[in-house]
């Protein structure tokens, strides 16, 4: 039995591989921003919750102190090299073995959008450690759909600057598998750049058919253009970080960078990952109002 920090731990993936851990007998401190019906509920399972911020050294080391390794998931905001060097030193400092890293498929020098070249500053911070170290590159998680989900006079849309682009969606639960048994044997897997796939390539049309199939009711995407996208986002306020980043993101996505299929998560996880029609099968209640996100 091993003792593991989960960072994000209220968030999808975080949720999910805390989850997970104390279910195979794991030790799990949970590292959240703030108290909330999630963090109360990772108590309550079972997981010793910690408040922390990334950006605070102090808190990073406190966190970290005690454990074997780590999961460091940042969210797509300001401040991620910060963040990183700051688990960097704390987990070098109290002798953590090993840390997997959620990074991005579109993490790479030559990327447009900040947080993508940030993520892979980020990847390259942690090589220089001496922790083993993984690095995971999903796609768009099939989460996305229940972002971005509008729905109007009975009808789904999927207003999205996406082209004819494709790609295979993978849930957070999927990605769970990876990252818990990542962490329980980190040596297989060290210095390695795992991108995460879901089980079938689509493009958003054939994403729309299968929603209205597994929902019963029409669902239409939408193109739309990344300027009408970007402009939608930064009228609901979204952050201008996040902002261009999506921007970026929806360029690279027409480019082909979010497309392909691997069987990460079978080989690794020991999990099929779910499909587009069982994601929303699952979250069917969800689809019942709109996204947050949607597009207006």
């Amino acid at each position: 039995m091993h003792q593991f920090l989960v960072t994000g731990a209220a968030g999808k993936t975080g949720g999910a591989t805390a989850d997970l851990l104390l279910a195979r007998g794991h030790r799990v401190r949970a590292m959240v921003r703030r108290e909330d019906e999630r963090s109360r509920a990772l108590a309550a399972a079972g997981a010793e919750v910690v408040q922390a911020d990334f950006l605070d050294l102090d808190g990073v080391t406190a966190a970290l102190r005690g454990v074997s390794g780590a999961y460091f998931c940042y969210p797509i905001r300001e401040g991620l090299l910060e963040a990183t060097v700051n688990v960097a030193q704390a987990a070098t400092e109290n002798g953590v073995r090993s840390v997997v890293d959620m990074s991005q498929i579109s993490a790479r020098r030559e990327a447009r959008s900040n947080a993508a070249r940030q993520h892979w500053l980020a990847e390259r911070v942690l090589e220089r450690t001496g922790l083993l170290t993984t690095h995971l590159r999903p796609t768009f998680f099939a989460e996305w759909l229940t972002t971005w989900w509008e729905l109007r006079d009975g009808e789904g849309l999927l207003r999205l600057p996406f082209g004819d682009g494709r790609h295979a969606p993978i849930a957070a639960a999927d990605q769970a598998h990876v990252i818990a048994a990542i962490l329980a044997d980190p040596e297989p897997h060290d210095g390695a750049a795992y991108p995460l796939h879901g089980p079938v390539e689509l493009d958003h049309h054939d994403i729309a058919r299968i929603m209205a199939a597994t929902l019963g009711i029409p669902v239409r995407y939408e193109p739309i253009s990344v300027e009408e996208f970007t402009t939608a986002m930064t009228t609901r306020g979204l952050p201008a970080h996040l902002v261009q980043h999506l921007g970026y993101v929806a360029v690279d996505y027409r480019d082909g960078v979010f497309a392909g299929t691997n069987d990460v998560v079978e080989k690794v996880g020991g999990r099929t990952p779910q499909s587009v029609e069982q994601f929303v099968l699952a979250q069917k209640d969800t689809f019942t109002t709109d996204g947050p996100n949607f597009v207006p």
